[in-house]
């Protein structure tokens, strides 16, 4: 794909690539190429690095700074032939994702015979690095997976998800955990958690000082949660309905029918949002409200920017997708594997989630360090084949949710404009599997609520797991929405800290009164099945 040619020609992109760059900006890109590789060779050791790949002391002899300089000098060349084609948006969006993947890979950093780092290991631990390094590579290669966490250090139920409660009711696809009242007294309206189905429910609950659940649970909710079936083989051909009706919505019931409320707080997050939201238009299709709030933290509902993953997704990834694992075209329905979703959410950030890892564990020969947030990214979840190519398609491929009676699911017709509770509406401005700008839409498709909408800083999980007590980070609040994100944000206050005193303050008048906190789980008909965090969280994927 790329070849290094004489000064004046530096790496180029494939040639059906070279052909869409027009011919004048070509001789441009290539004369600022040669000009700048004039001076590099003048000057190998150039000026100062700052890429954070390259700053230890030693990456600073002046053959490494060499190497360096060249790598970053044709990483620069490269983005920029890539920016010059002339082809559609998402050929484009493509072209410069592969061409960013690829420089990522071929960094000095991730080769034994270019890093400085792992010389220095190599010689200070006289070979002991290289024997350690290739025994963590041989045990990666068994799980599929790079190691990013120690995961012998954490077990779901000992010190990850151990917040008091119990599973009191069970299906085939999900659990019903209730959790333990903290307070003396308690809202009479309770609190349900949809997370997503797409990894496991204790990103919410992960330990006492940063688990969202608790925190919730200690402002006198009676807090309920989804645990969702990691599913087998068996359950290839559950569907995206199956998630709506015998998911979101018999959870919703349920809840309703253990504390006789007609109507409960509601969270959906990420693809636990869309189904929650799904499932709330699906019931207000048959004219039923059980929702007295909904929060919804970094969902999509409308898929026009699906940020850099719309890269893996066009009409041919579908089909491929439905004839392989969906069971269309006669085929039989099979799995998404949890590892192979969990290797292409790594790629979205390869620098921090892969080739550090790689740095770090194989050339160095270090164990990674536990995390418990790492710990639970790679507890892989699979997915069944036919709820995924129909996730894929209606959704992401044909953005038919946002259109008001477009789809037809459980029976019905689903407008998310018939939603009418209040809506706490949470986005991540660094989330790069839904983009900030891509979550403010859901502000126009839920024209039957009050929306509030708040912005938090960082990424996907991290901005959404921002505890008050550790007072890091800040959020973005603007009561007054307008037509454009870049609208709102410019009308915005910056506030600092955690956006969840934020979220309890809104929440606290949907409560409704307060009560004396029940004493036991569930009620005479819904009883104790086991202490939680239940058996379903403790399934390991299965192929």
């Amino acid at each position: 794909m790329v070849k290094t040619q004489g000064l004046g020609k530096g790496p180029s992109l494939a040639p059906q690539h070279m052909a869409l760059i027009p011919p004048e900006r070509l001789v441009e890109i290539e004369q600022q190429y040669a000009k700048d590789l004039a001076a590099l060779w003048a000057n190998p050791t150039g000026s100062e690095i700052k890429d954070r790949r390259f700053l230890g002391d030693a990456w600073k002899n002046p053959w490494s700074q060499a190497t360096v300089n060249f790598y970053l000098l044709n990483s620069k060349h490269l983005l920029t032939l890539a920016d010059a084609v002339e082809a559609e948006a998402k050929a484009r969006q493509r072209i410069r994702f592969s061409i960013e993947q690829m420089i990522d890979a071929m960094s000095p950093s991730n080769f034994l015979a270019t890093n400085p780092e792992a010389h220095q290991r190599l010689i200070d631990t006289q070979g002991e690095s290289l024997r350690t390094g290739i025994l963590n590579a041989l045990q990666d290669l068994g799980k599929g997976k790079v190691s990013q966490t120690d995961e012998t250090a954490f077990e779901v139920g000992v010190n990850m998800a151990t917040t008091e409660g119990a599973v009191v009711y069970q299906t085939e696809l999900f659990q019903l955990i209730q959790y333990k009242p903290l307070t003396a007294q308690v809202y009479e309206r309770p609190y349900l958690m949809i997370p997503p189905c797409i990894n496991k429910y204790y990103i919410l609950d992960l330990q006492p000082a940063n688990s969202l659940v608790r925190y919730l649970v200690e402002q006198g909710h009676t807090v309920y949660l989804v645990s969702w079936k990691n599913p087998d083989p068996s359950m290839a051909g559950t569907t995206w309905d199956d998630y709506i009706g015998d998911g979101a919505i018999n959870a919703i019931e349920t809840v309703q029918a253990i504390s006789g409320q007609k109507q409960i707080n509601i969270l959906g997050f990420c693809v636990g949002g869309t189904i929650t939201s799904t499932a709330l238009a699906v019931l207000a299709a048959r004219n039923k409200h059980p929702a007295a709030s909904l929060t919804l933290l970094t969902t999509l509902l409308d898929f026009s920017d699906t940020g850099i993953l719309d890269v893996f997704v066009d009409e041919q990834l579908v089909q491929l997708r439905e004839n392989s694992i969906g069971g269309m075209n006669g085929g039989q329905c099979g799995m998404l594997r949890g590892v192979e979703l969990a290797n292409t959410f790594s790629f979205l950030r390869p620098n921090d989630l892969v080739w550090n890892y790689v740095v770090d564990s194989y050339l160095k020969g270090n164990s990674p360090p536990p995390f418990d947030l790492l710990y639970w990214n790679g507890d892989s979840t699979n997915l069944p084949g036919a709820m995924y190519v129909w996730y894929l398609r209606h959704l992401y491929l044909q953005n038919e949710l946002k259109v008001p009676d477009k789809l037809t699911i459980c029976g019905e017709k689903v407008d998310l404009g018939k939603i009418k509770c209040p809506v706490y509406l949470y986005a991540s401005r660094e989330d790069h599997i839904v983009p900030w700008w891509s979550a403010y839409e859901s502000t126009k498709l839920l024209k039957g609520a009050k929306v509030h909408f708040v912005l938090g800083a960082s990424g996907h999980i991290a901005g959404v797991i921002n505890p008050p007590a550790k007072n890091k980070r800040n959020y973005w609040s603007n009561p007054k929405l307008a037509a454009k994100a870049d609208t709102w944000f410019e009308g915005a206050k910056e506030i600092p800290g955690s956006w969840w005193p934020d979220w309890i303050k809104w929440l606290a008048p949907l409560g409704g009164k307060l009560k004396a906190a029940p004493k036991t789980y569930g009620n005479t008909k819904y009883k104790m099945i086991e202490k939680a965090p239940g058996s379903y969280v403790k399934e390991k994927a299965k192929d």
